[in-house]
């Protein structure tokens, strides 16, 4: 079992600590008021309350009461603040889960763009050339399993964030994509490679 994150153990620390003083300042306080209660006191006694300045029982409550307030927005503030550790940690491990294979992936491209290059120069009766092609299906299929996506632009309107335009095509409209020199990827809606592209003028 892996060590807990000190971050966040120090805020389960806080919220133990403010769950802890926020129940002794309401048992004070209870205690305090019960004492003050008259229907606690009978006759004799009922004497000895008479005496008792009341006036310190009201502010020593109102003290009580105001520490109790207290206790209690500090801890509402450390449980939020566990919580939102709670959903960092959970978000960065995620986030580390989802782009862990971005290098890895970039580099098979490569692969796959040699693959794509072989199989159109390649004669189409040619064995050889049935083998390439089940082999670049078959790579494009993990990485389609593992959140690599084709980024396939043609036709579309062109897009600086998607898109590399490195010339123009005279047959396509203006600002459309017209010939796909090399196809762009994306990791998990990531941009991983952007496509090459001739556009319209």
């Amino acid at each position: 079992m892996s060590e807990k994150n000190p971050n966040l153990q120090a805020d389960d620390n806080s919220a133990k600590a403010a769950h802890s003083n926020l129940e002794r300042n309401e048992s004070v306080l209870q205690e305090t008021m019960d004492e003050f209660d008259p229907q606690n006191n009978s006759g004799d006694d009922a004497t000895i309350d008479n005496e008792i300045d009341i006036s310190v029982y009201e502010a020593r409550i109102a003290e009580l009461e105001g520490e109790v307030k207290q206790a209690r927005e500090t801890t509402a503030r450390a449980n939020a603040e566990t919580y939102n550790a709670q959903k960092r940690m959970e978000q960065e491990a995620d986030k580390s889960k989802r782009f862990a294979l971005q290098k890895f992936a970039k580099e098979l491209l490569e692969v796959v763009d040699n693959l794509e290059r072989a199989i159109e120069n390649a004669t189409s009766d040619d064995p050889v050339t049935e083998g390439v092609r089940l082999t670049h299906k078959a790579l494009l299929d993990v990485l389609n399993r593992n959140g690599v996506e084709v980024v396939e632009p043609q036709g579309e309107t062109f897009n600086a964030d998607l898109h590399e335009a490195v010339g123009i095509d005279e047959n396509a409209e203006p600002d459309t994509v017209g010939t796909v020199l090399q196809k762009g990827y994306s990791l998990n809606g990531r941009l991983l490679r952007p496509a090459m592209v001739r556009v319209g003028q």
